[in-house]
């Protein structure tokens, strides 16, 4: 067990909602200290965000966050955090955010373009406070071009960004991904920018600002559906469970539900064959491209083949057959699936008032030369509101010794 890879870096996180509370969070379970900065009232915007929420023992569920409710919208992404309340149009409260980022190594903030600015607080007057600061400043649309003003909503940035057209059960049902994949991946795509300023700072001595949007982000994932359009020509279209370019890859019926399988080369397809007395050969399937083109006759066949199995014995034969294949596992059954547990993907913490939760964990696991794992698994619970508020303030009044 260690402190983590970053424990020697502090991070003002400005950031609300989830985009740079995920970049936040990111850097918080590698190790760096995190204070979460949050509006007098109710914090977060993602405090409110419910149901569900959940209350201390014996608390009524019909009261409020004043008598301890929290979302879990806000638990999934505010672990190894601080939280303090500051309202930056105090001069006071400016002063303490100030003090704060002149011993910071990163500032990560998620405003409209222009916010910080009209506060007195932009990037700027920041880096001349701090040059070495590095800035992450994550938007919606880019905090520059013809539509740099607008909001930044998960849903509305998939619709924007194309994502919805190459999600859903064909070209008429466009659907958005079932997490906020536009603001995981800011925030990732983020988290990934900010230690790359932080090495290039070790270089330089100066620090940057790294700016990236849920537009960006999600460009930045289209993957070959981009090229499919940029160098191909074609728009691509959503087409259900099923790949654009490799066939049988996806989702397939059996006796009691759906399996799936990627043969992504034709040493899996001959093989797949022989386990299930298909005939690899076969005009108009032989090839992959041949596959692709019939796809909607491959289905059938391969729905056919499976008709009278049953998913665990199914499942059983594509391995013994030595074809990838898999079940589609609903929440609960993730969460107790013997792999995730062994992977270290579930932390468990004490809450300060709604005691022992069990939380998503962090997806890196880090081992040293030996072979020895040094990964982090102390981490703490996301914070009640201004948890830490009097204790900072004393820390600044101190000159953050």
């Amino acid at each position: 067990m260690t402190a983590g890879p970053l424990s020697d870096l502090l991070v003002v996180d400005l950031s609300r909602a989830l985009a740079g509370p995920h970049a936040t969070q990111m850097l918080g379970d590698l190790g760096a200290r995190v204070i979460k900065v949050e509006v007098p009232g109710d914090g977060d915007d993602s405090r409110g965000w419910g149901p569900p929420f959940v209350w201390p023992a014996g608390v009524d569920e019909t009261a409020g966050i004043a008598a301890g409710r929290e979302s879990t919208y806000f638990l999934s992404t505010n672990r190894n955090k601080e939280s303090v309340v500051l309202d930056l149009k105090s001069a006071a409260d400016r002063d303490v955010l100030l003090a704060l980022v002149n011993h910071a190594d990163v500032l990560v903030e998620n405003f409209r373009t222009g916010v910080l600015d009209r506060l007195g607080l932009g990037t700027k007057s920041l880096q001349d406070a701090n040059p070495g600061l590095v800035v992450l400043s994550i938007t919606g649309f880019g905090h520059d071009g013809p539509e740099s003003a607008r909001s930044g909503y998960d849903q509305i940035a998939q619709g924007e960004a194309g994502l919805m057209s190459i999600t859903g059960a064909g070209p008429d049902d466009p659907q958005k991904v079932g997490t906020p994949i536009g603001d995981m991946l800011a925030g990732m795509f983020g988290a990934y920018g900010v230690l790359a300023a932080l090495h290039e700072r070790r270089r330089t001595g100066v620090g940057s600002v790294v700016r990236t949007s849920l537009l960006a982000a999600l460009i930045g994932v289209h993957a070959y559906h981009g090229t499919r359009w940029t160098v191909a020509g074609q728009v691509p279209h959503a087409q259900g469970n099923h790949h654009p370019s490799i066939a049988p890859y996806g989702a397939f019926r059996c006796a009691d539900g759906m399996v799936q399988i990627s043969l992504g080369s034709e040493a899996l397809w001959r093989r797949f064959c022989t386990g299930f007395d298909l005939d690899a050969e076969e005009a108009g399937f032989a090839s992959n491209s041949d596959r692709v083109a019939r796809r909607h006759e491959l289905v059938q066949r391969v729905e056919a083949a499976f008709a009278d199995w049953k998913t665990d014995p199914l499942l059983a034969r594509l391995d013994e057959v030595g074809v990838p294949a898999g079940r589609i596992r609903t929440m609960d059954e993730v969460y107790a699936w013997e792999q995730v547990h062994a992977q270290g993907l579930l932390v468990d913490v004490d809450h300060a008032t709604l005691g022992q939760l069990r939380l998503p964990g962090p997806p890196l696991r880090f081992f040293a030369p030996d072979g020895t794992e040094v990964t982090r698994t102390d981490h703490s619970p996301p914070p009640v509101l201004d948890a830490d508020g009097a204790d900072l303030r004393r820390w600044v009044a101190d000159g953050c010794p």
